[in-house]
């Protein structure tokens, strides 16, 4: 490769390294868990949310033929960047500083090394390419409903509860009935959503717990774990939901399901656990995110009251 395309490959490789260290909160920017037989079905886009939901793309739920036709399996990664593509990048950005810089004959039998994986990488993906283009892509089409719009506490101002709630038009959504939330369900979804970035902020597992599915818990879990390894912890504060609307709401045998979109504001940083210095993010400036949540309610444990089982991102 030439030497700019080289370059240009390393510093796009850092680019995506540092969002994903940047995006620290609850979810970390990705679409995952499970929402019941409407896992792999987009929600109805809404006035917070008016762009179709990203798909999720780790879930322990099985994807029906309808859903997805790759023959991959549902249960995600346990890695955004694991197994040979992690490999891939890191031969990308160790053989591009190799280029670019030279450290004499170990580098380059290092660098032929890499080179010969990155190779070996590329075939790799090209045949996973040629698969997919066989076997076809899913295709995830907007809805025909919006939900209705729900304004969002300001001073003294509530939800107002929302009683239409869109189908998506699928054959499993079509064995589901809707559901009719309360205005205690919205608060509930309102103050759950500073209660989780909260507990996740303190690394309190027991008390996510208490508010996730296991699913759910296992991810927040890892992505703990992984901060952990990094020698970093993530910092949340000043939660704030700035709009809110259903999306949708159903039933299915054993099971209260509800999509809400959220646009909040909050300060994210990550820490270093050594030196207390901000890695990244910011402490006096807010960000604003947009997002659906998905709770569930068991009927096996009705007491527990609703769970997070899924966040996408729209």
């Amino acid at each position: 490769m030439p030497r700019l395309g080289v370059t240009l490959a390393v510093l796009s490789v850092l680019a995506l390294l540092t969002a994903d260290l940047a995006a620290a909160r609850v979810g970390s920017g990705g679409s995952f868990g499970s929402r019941g037989t409407r896992t792999f079905t987009p929600p109805p886009t809404t006035n917070t949310a008016p762009k179709t939901a990203a798909p999720i793309d780790k879930s322990i739920a099985n994807p029906a033929p309808s859903a997805t036709s790759t023959g991959q399996s549902g249960v995600g990664a346990p890695s955004r960047f694991g197994g040979l593509r992690g490999l891939l990048l890191g031969g990308l950005i160790a053989a591009g500083l190799a280029s670019i810089f030279g450290v004499g004959a170990l580098a380059s039998i290092l660098g032929f090394a890499l080179q010969m994986l990155l190779i070996a990488g590329i075939v790799w993906l090209a045949l996973a390419y040629f698969r997919s283009r066989r076997t076809g892509q899913p295709v995830f089409a907007p809805s025909g409903g919006r939900g209705q719009e729900i304004p969002v506490p300001h001073a003294d101002t509530n939800y107002r509860a929302n009683a239409n709630y869109g189908t998506n038009g699928s054959a499993a959504a079509a064995a589901t009935r809707t559901l009719n939330i309360s205005q205690d369900d919205l608060d509930t979804f309102e103050r759950m959503l500073g209660d989780i970035q909260g507990a996740y902020s303190r690394e309190d597992t027991r008390r996510l717990g208490d508010m996730t599915t296991p699913e759910m818990l296992s991810y927040f879990s890892q992505e703990l774990a992984n901060n952990a390894r990094r020698g970093v912890r993530n910092e949340v504060s000043g939660v704030r939901l700035l709009q809110g609307d259903v999306s949708e709401a159903w039933r299915e045998p054993g099971s209260d399901y509800a999509t809400v979109a959220m646009r909040y504001a909050l300060r994210d940083t990550l820490i270093d656990r050594a030196s207390g210095g901000v890695v990244s993010g910011s402490g006096e400036r807010d960000e604003e995110v947009t997002e659906l949540w998905t709770f569930r309610r068991d009927d096996r444990d009705r007491a527990a009251g609703w769970q997070l089982s899924a966040i996408q991102q729209a």
